[in-house]
């Protein structure tokens, strides 16, 4: 079983995995965000890093930015398909 630490940086990656995909899907650079953002491209790279830690509001602004909306679903650990 995965630790508490684990499971969080699994999230976050899994977050970041999402937000990359539906750019490169359409077509959108990091400086495309970063410009709609109102942020630096740096300030991107930070965010999709994977390493950052990506608050609900940070989340927000990207989801936005990309004009997009993030569906979440909560659902037992035993259920996670691999």
């Amino acid at each position: 079983m995965a630790t508490r630490h684990e499971d969080t940086s699994t999230f976050a990656q899994d977050v970041v995995d999402e937000i990359t995909w539906y750019m490169r899907e359409h077509k959108i650079t990091r400086a495309d965000l970063a410009a709609t953002m109102g942020v630096s491209a740096g300030r991107v790279s930070q965010i999709l890093s994977g390493d950052e830690n990506l608050t609900l509001r940070t989340l927000g602004s990207v989801i936005t930015a990309l004009g997009a909306r993030l569906d979440f679903t909560l659902s037992d650990a035993e259920d996670r398909q691999p």
